[in-house]
């Protein structure tokens, strides 16, 4: 379907064509009315420019050509029709196809010099105007589709970000969750057992798991607690490596068999590191309690050069003989741990050790 523009492009086409020859007195003789007809249809092709560019600029052009052989002669407003052809071949081809388009139209050019005779530059500087405004239409309809396209990968990148964002966020959430409510519980589980086992013959032992049972569940309590408000946009300030201590002792309670040597200084730790370092002590004896219950647990944090770096090492022996691992665990906990040193620039490892037990190391720079 034409729209409107097409139609008022032909009128004026079939008026700058139609109207001359009629003053003139019409074509005479079957050869003018030959290049009458080819000059009319070669004017009025414009119309075609938007879906058929290609064919518009084979076709109409070469009709316009008709005339000069045949009669009658084209009069000065035909050249309305070269200018536009000029434009638009200058705006509908880029690239390498530009230079074609500019090699048409000098070709072009030589052509009606040539046939008509004519040695003045006026057919050249009364068109060369429109093929210069098609370029320029041209250079800024390709500048829009190339903003428009990095203006659509950004989208995208942006969208992708998004995702990875939710995606990290989430994970950070999952292992800060492993990391609170796992040990948390692991202590709750493995002293209730021993409660169930003690209430008969040692109320006072049983007592004394019952008290590990809330001391966990407070402290786990608290970490939920701070996960929360920093979840809703409150800040809070992370742990300190003191807090190592209390929770060394809080397993040495649950009747682990636990030591912990500070070398160096700690002064100089951040906040962002110290919560690192006590993740990784916290999951060390949290594995050591499932998997080694009854195993000696070696707890070692070094600070050097005035606190910039940090190592964090547990490791626990075997089990003793006829042990079994009370709870079973899903390895999130290591995995998240690794992202976690990983995500401040450490380094960290874990694995058996070559006495048959286990070990958690973390290597934290500022």
């Amino acid at each position: 379907m034409w729209r409107r523009p097409e139609f008022l492009v032909a009128a004026a086409a079939l008026a700058a064509v139609a109207v001359p020859l009629a003053v003139d007195g019409g074509p005479r003789g079957a050869g003018q009315w030959v290049g009458a007809v080819c000059m009319t249809v070669g004017a009025a092709a414009l119309a075609g420019w938007r879906r058929f560019p290609l064919a518009v600029l084979l076709t109409g052009p070469a009709l316009l050509l008709v005339p000069l052989f045949l009669g009658p002669e084209p009069s000065n407003y035909v050249l309305l029709a070269l200018v536009a052809y000029g434009a638009l071949a200058a705006e509908r081809f880029g690239g390498r196809a530009a230079w074609l388009a500019v090699g048409a139209y000098v070709a072009y050019l030589t052509t009606l010099y040539l046939i008509s005779g004519d040695e003045s530059p006026g057919l050249i500087v009364l068109t060369l105007p429109g093929f210069v405004a098609g370029t320029a239409l041209r250079l800024r309809r390709e500048t829009a589709e190339e903003l428009a396209a990095r203006g659509r990968e950004l989208n995208a990148e942006r969208e992708l970000f998004a995702e990875l964002s939710v995606r990290n966020e989430r994970a950070r959430i999952a292992s800060e969750l492993h990391d609170i409510v796992g040990h948390a519980l692991s202590v709750m589980v493995v002293q209730a057992a021993a409660g169930q086992r003690l209430v008969d013959r040692s109320p006072a032992a049983a007592a004394a798991a019952l008290e590990v049972i809330a001391a966990s569940a407070r402290q786990g309590q608290a970490d939920l607690q701070r996960l929360i408000d920093l979840l809703a946009g409150t800040e809070v300030t992370n742990p300190d490596l003191a807090l190592i201590d209390d929770v060394v002792a809080q397993a040495a309670r649950t009747g682990l068999r636990v030591t912990c040597r500070l070398e160096g200084s700690r002064d100089g730790v951040d906040g962002d590191r110290a919560h690192a370092a006590l993740r990784v002590v916290q999951e060390g004896l949290t594995n050591a309690l499932r998997y080694a219950p009854g195993a000696e647990v070696r707890v070692l944090v070094r600070g050097e050069s005035g606190g910039r770096s940090l190592t964090v090492r547990v490791a626990n022996g075997p089990a003793p003989p006829g042990g079994s691992a009370r709870l079973v665990g899903t390895g999130r906990g290591l995995i998240g741990l690794r992202e976690r040193v990983v995500g401040l620039g450490g380094t960290f490892s874990a694995g058996p050790s070559p006495d048959g037990g286990w070990h958690v190391d973390a290597h934290l720079d500022a």
